[in-house]
């Protein structure tokens, strides 16, 4: 006669079974891989992704993210139009993209306030934007086809007033006439370093530009194919920033000097400080909505005074320019301090 089984047997093996599970490796969730371009070299205007890639923010986000540094001989926008960049910083260009049916969109801004500035000698009358109209001035071919164009239509400049800005201080260095573009988070900390003397600094905003910048851009088809995606990618370099402006930015600092080894450490000390004491990243619309805030009150504004001026024709449709789907969640701001 066969004996019945002990109810208690299989309950052991269950559990048996289930303990053993449990204690195998799980397979590694597969990463998805982003290519991240910037405007310019690693420095610490762009200490935010630099943080988030550091400390292992965007890897908890499902991201393998390479940051591609930007340059003077890099065109990163081709490379987005390219299809080998997932997101780039595409500064002001996407309400070309809407005026031009491009399939590219601005899904977030990091900088509420243009780092950007005119950088003068002091005591030579170059102390206001007014007072440079018709004087040489160092920009660069970006510079010409940005914001220039706004300046000049306000102040009355015109193209013969422009010089090539080599990105090289001696020319500014040797000529105290000399006037060039530059941002506040850099130039002057070298020129009085090298001189001892502080530079006038006029700088963009104070214009009345009205600009978002460090401005993250994508393609429609990522938007459209994989939300979630790019949800994650602004999520988590939103909280890079807060960690790195409010946090210990010693990672990305590191980082940001070994990827670019001519980067000094204390320029970008500076330039982490700059920013925060001039809400560069944290203030206006930020500080209730979150880092990266946008808003359509601000796109029109900006929209309007360079139509205007005459940058932007007329009737350009901004919805195809910009999207507040991904950004003005209040996403990281427990990280503030």
């Amino acid at each position: 006669m066969t004996s019945a089984a002990h109810p208690s047997h299989g309950s052991w093996f269950r559990r048996t079974l289930a303990a053993l599970l449990l204690a195998l490796p799980l397979p590694a969730q597969a990463m998805d891989k982003i290519a991240f371009g910037l405007d310019w070299k690693a420095e610490a205007e762009y200490g935010g992704y630099y943080q988030a890639l550091a400390t292992g923010i965007y890897a908890q986000h499902g991201l393998d993210v390479t940051i591609h540094e930007g340059g003077p001989q890099i065109n990163h926008m081709q490379l987005l139009l390219a299809g080998r960049l997932d997101f780039n910083l595409g500064g002001g260009r996407a309400i070309e993209f809407a005026a031009e049916n491009l399939p590219f969109i601005a899904i977030a801004s990091a900088f509420q306030r243009d780092l950007s500035i005119l950088i003068a000698h002091p005591n030579q009358g170059n102390d206001s934007f007014e007072a440079l109209k018709g004087k040489p001035i160092m920009i660069g071919a970006d510079t010409r086809t940005g914001w220039w164009l706004y300046l000049a239509a306000k102040y009355g400049y015109s193209d013969s007033q422009i010089r090539p800005y080599t990105f090289n201080l001696a020319p500014f260095l040797a000529d105290k006439n000399a006037i060039q573009q530059g941002y506040v988070s850099s130039e002057p900390f070298l020129i009085r370093q090298k001189t001892g003397i502080d530079p006038v600094i006029l700088p963009l905003p104070d214009s009345g530009y009205q600009g978002y910048a460090n401005i993250i851009t994508t393609s429609t088809k990522l938007v459209r194919d994989r939300p979630e995606l790019v949800q994650r990618f602004v999520d988590a370099s939103i909280k890079g920033w807060y960690s790195y402006l409010y946090g210990d930015p010693t990672p990305a600092n590191k980082l940001i000097v070994k990827t670019n080894p001519e980067m000094p450490a204390d320029l970008v000390d500076f330039g982490r400080k700059t920013m925060i004491e001039r809400g560069t990243v944290d203030s206006g619309d930020s500080l209730t909505l979150g880092i990266g805030a946008m808003t359509d009150a601000r796109w029109q504004a900006f929209y309007d005074t360079m139509a205007a001026v005459g940058v932007y024709k007329r009737g350009i449709d901004l919805s195809k320019a910009y999207t507040l789907r991904f950004v003005n969640k209040r996403v990281g701001m427990e990280m503030k301090r």
